[in-house]
């Protein structure tokens, strides 16, 4: 934002004291600066928007910082927000920038209709209000289609529009397909970018020998050409560039798409395909020279369903396994779509061809980094804590030295019974493996119910003497309702007097906002006492 301000600031006093543009702010009025400034913001904001959805450099740059700060690897954690951010910068100095030069044009306009200049500046190529050839009706609107400038500007505008109209939430949720084909709009938009300036339809006044000595010459124009003080004054378009803000990152992105193709021709093979409860589908796959980490996402395409659209999927196995597995809900066309030609298939038959991208980090891959950890998944949100579950319970088969984790608290709120299913087998593995171990203490879970009707709270209350759980079959015996969150944290706190808390979760934004408001309030301001840090999955 600094450096947004810092740019503003600059080219605006730049345009509007400048005298160089003397004769265009006595055409163009305060409109110039206003058109200018916004323009270089522009820039350097068009500069920043394709980083941030680099994955393969984001992973790269988070590496590379494993052993430094936790809080550098939090800010590329929320690169999707930093995108989100420029692109409404990128949206407000577009505004700005359109109506300060539809301003622009018609004084433009008015100033040659008003002087009558048309034919003078025909003979000429440094007149500051260059007329068009043989057009004597000129508007504004036929610059706009007519011109590189207005041409590209008007495409470069539609194209924003659509692109951040198909990013709103409810699109995007619903409609996935129609956000990420009209994402791929920027290519029109970066390309109508570089040759915007091209036009040069903004005008400085070149120096001249002998120099046109503007602070007099502008009181005496008609002595111009006729005394040495006050030469013919000469314009000129500023040389284009955008390009030279915007060439860096296009080449990193290109790049990256390389990276990305090269991964999607390598082959993918099925280990097994399972049709979990709540439509629910898991796949198994492997792939050569796959390694991965705990709680990092690929991006998975089938070429069957669309040849362009790519969904993030967590992993849900351990790095300490042969295979990389996913587990997919039904959510949209798309995952429908996958999910009713795997029932389709016949026994033992192999699935559609796969594209897998990745993998790639996030915050859950830091969990081995705190001794103490609270994560935290709502339905689906489980499946990155799934692999970290795992990945300990191998670590405890194999009794590594390296594990500083000591406690682990886990949380999960679910609609419906039916989707406990499915991970309540690796919970009753590690309840078992725990208790082997007399480590019955590392692992504190609880499973929330928040959706249940008459019947089930009946048959609940019948069986409520049983040693498991009629829901799970664990020991541990299912709430409903949701979590009180304050006497979860406060728990957490008396039990871990002096311990850093990192608090993972994998889940919706209104739930994020709680709980980060929470380990700010639960956290001891004495360094010596409970912290508890923040942690959110984002795709």
């Amino acid at each position: 934002m600094g450096i947004n301000i810092f740019l503003f600031v600059w080219f605006y006093l730049f345009y509007d004291l400048g005298e160089q543009f003397f004769y265009t702010r006595h055409i163009l009025k305060s409109a110039l600066p206003w058109a200018r400034a916004p323009a270089a913001v522009l820039n350097f904001n068009c500069l920043l928007i394709l980083l941030p959805v680099c994955r393969n450099l984001l992973s790269l740059l988070r590496g590379s910082f494993v052993r430094c700060s936790r809080t550098m690897r939090k800010q590329l954690d929320k690169n999707l927000t930093f995108h989100k951010l420029v692109a409404y910068m990128i949206a407000l100095m577009t505004a700005v920038h359109t109506i300060a030069h539809l301003f622009n044009l018609e004084r433009y306009n008015n100033s040659r209709q008003a002087a009558n200049h048309c034919e003078t500046d025909m003979k000429s190529n440094n007149s500051l209000n260059k007329c068009r050839d043989g057009i004597q009706d000129w508007i504004p609107t036929y610059f706009a289609f007519t011109t590189i400038a207005g041409l590209t500007g008007v495409v470069i505008t539609l194209a924003l529009i659509l692109i951040i109209t198909s990013s709103m939430e409810v699109i995007r949720r619903n409609y996935f397909e129609v956000f990420w084909y009209t994402h791929h709009l920027f290519i029109i938009f970066f390309a109508g970018l570089v040759f915007h300036g091209a036009g040069r339809i903004v005008r400085s006044q070149k120096k001249t020998d002998p120099p046109h000595n503007t602070s007099f010459c502008k009181d005496h124009p008609d002595d111009w050409g006729q005394i040495p003080e006050c030469p013919i004054p000469q314009f000129a378009g500023g040389f284009p560039q955008t390009w030279m803000w915007v060439i860096g990152p296009m080449v990193i992105y290109l790049c990256e798409r390389l990276v990305r193709f090269i991964r999607y021709m390598q082959r993918v093979r099925y280990k097994k395909i399972v049709m979990r409860p709540s439509k629910v589908l898991e796949l198994q796959l492997v792939k050569n020279g796959f390694k991965m980490e705990v709680g990092q996402y690929v991006f998975i395409n089938c070429p069957a369903i669309s040849q362009l659209e790519w969904h993030p999927f967590t992993m849900t196995s351990a790095p300490e396994e042969d295979f990389f597995s996913i587990h997919i809900r039904s959510a949209g066309d798309w995952t429908d779509k996958l999910i009713d030609i795997m029932q389709k298939l016949p026994e033992g038959a192999e699935g559609p061809k796969l594209g897998v991208d990745g993998p790639f980090g996030t915050a859950s891959e830091d969990v081995f980094d705190y001794e103490v950890s609270m994560l935290i998944g709502a339905g689906i949100g489980v499946t990155p804590f799934a692999s970290i579950l795992k990945s300990i319970w191998y670590k405890f088969k194999d009794s590594d030295p390296k594990l500083r984790t000591r406690k682990i608290y886990f949380y999960w709120l679910c609609r419906e019974t039916h989707a406990f299913e499915w991970f309540a087998d690796l919970l009753q593995v590690l309840e078992r493996e725990m208790e082997e171990r007399g480590m019955g203490d590392f692992l504190t879970y609880k499973l929330y119910l928040t959706g249940w009707d008459q019947s089930h709270a009946t048959h609940v209350m019948v069986h409520f003497d049983k040693d498991t759980d009629v829901v799970t079959g664990l020991k541990q015996k299912t709430h409903y309702g949701r979590p009180i969150w304050d006497k979860e944290f406060e728990q957490v706190r008396k039990e871990n007097p002096t311990s850093i808390v990192g608090t993972f979760l994998c889940g919706p934004e209104a739930l994020a906002k709680v709980l980060e408001k929470k380990c700010v309030k639960y956290s001891d301001v004495d360094p010596r006492k409970t912290k508890f840090y923040f942690n959110k999955e984002n795709f």
